[in-house]
C-alpha cells in the first residue's frame, strides 16, 4: 500500500481537491468521478459526497493509496 502524508492549510479540502492536489487525478471534475463511482473511502466508509469537507486526522483511501490528512505544521 502507497502512504501519502498531506499537510492541510485550512480548516478543510473539499475530497474531490484533495484526490487532485496529491496527484491521483488530474482535475477536480476526475475527481468527482472517481468519488461517484464508489471508490474513495473516508475512515473505512464508502464516501458518495464529491465534495465532502475533509479535515485533519481522516484517513482517505483510494484504491492501494491512503492518504493521512494532518494538520499544517503537526508531525506526520
Amino acid at each position: 500500500m502507497q502512504k501519502v502524508d498531506f499537510e492541510l492549510t485550512g480548516e478543510y479540502i473539499e475530497l474531490n481537491q484533495l484526490l487532485k492536489v496529491v496527484g491521483l487525478c488530474d482535475s477536480g471534475g476526475a475527481g468527482k468521478q472517481i468519488v461517484a463511482n464508489g471508490d474513495v473511502k473516508v475512515d473505512g466508509k464508502q464516501e458518495l459526497r464529491k465534495t465532502a469537507k475533509i479535515r485533519a486526522g481522516q484517513r482517505v483511501r483510494l484504491g492501494d493509496v491512503q492518504i493521512d490528512v494532518h494538520a499544517e505544521g503537526s508531525a506526520a
